[in-house]
């Protein structure tokens, strides 16, 4: 094959931990993504004197939020009718198959819900802590993008959710599907997370007036969920029913993330400020 296609087969499991249970990249991927996240916004709690602990207490807030709301999102959002009538499948790694429930891991995670998930345990925690709301969304947005970026790698190295054909001598194959040079959507969703993290990150550190809560949550929005709006147009639909739409479900469940980012953005007028 010609130089500018890339053949990717690798396997998705790096080792067997047990006969039943495997070390995935995926897995790997996704744990390094909300650690360096952890990190990142560990370094802006200690730069404003706020006490680690509180960061902490939230970080189990958000990994419960980010694994319940993603499995949910793919549940409801891309195959309601299927899990409403197989309800144990949703949060248990099985399947029933000839009868008899197997383990076969779990078939999908939605990043939408995934958003949808965060913020409402984020919401939780500042209502239960009386900490402000938009205070913690925007430390949060900061290193949110590194683990979307992670995740999306998980993808790549597991062949899934990549791009349509690129018609041409050049794209990845991802020989465990097919033989079609196809566009690494996967890295190019990556590679957009990682510039709005350094974006993010280069907005926190500025000293102009113009920051208030909530600013860089809604710069976080509108920039995230506009690059997964464009990106969507070069990758494959998930589920059959989404070749019926004029947009695909990724795309439809953007469009209310980045108005709300709009909003945030040109509407919010309270001052930044440490929570108490």
């Amino acid at each position: 094959m010609d130089d500018k296609i890339i053949n990717w087969d690798l396997d998705p499991v790096i080792f067997w931990i047990t006969e039943s249970f495997p070390l995935k990249y995926y897995g790997l991927f996704f744990v390094t993504g909300l650690l360096l996240a952890y990190y990142t916004v560990k370094y802006i709690y200690k730069k404003e004197n706020i006490p680690i602990e509180n960061l902490d207490k939230l970080l189990i807030y958000i990994v419960l939020g980010t694994v319940i709301g993603a499995r949910l999102g793919h549940c409801l959002f891309y195959d309601p009718s299927y899990y409403l009538n197989h309800p144990v499948e949703i949060f248990l790694p099985v399947a029933k198959i000839n009868g008899n429930y197997e383990f076969i891991g779990f078939q999908g995670l939605a990043s939408h819900g995934g958003a949808l998930g965060v913020l409402i345990a984020i919401v939780w925690y500042s209502k239960k802590y009386k900490t402000k709301l938009l205070w913690i969304l925007d430390r949060v947005a900061i290193g949110t993008p590194i683990t979307g970026a992670f995740i999306r790698l998980g993808n790549f190295m597991n062949s899934e959710i990549y791009g349509k054909p690129t018609n041409g001598n050049w794209g990845v194959v991802f020989q465990r599907d097919d033989l079609i040079p196809r566009h690494p959507t996967q890295l190019y969703e990556a590679t957009a997370y990682l510039l709005i993290f350094g974006l993010l990150f280069l907005i926190y550190k500025s000293k102009r007036k113009i920051k208030k809560d909530g600013y860089i949550f809604g710069i976080f929005l509108v920039l995230l969920f506009l690059s997964r709006f464009v990106i969507e147009f070069y990758k494959e639909n998930q589920v059959n029913f989404e070749d019926q739409l004029a947009l695909n479900m990724g795309q439809l469940l953007s469009l209310p993330f980045i108005l709300a980012g709009l909003i945030l953005v040109f509407l919010k007028k309270s001052p930044m400020h440490k929570p108490k």
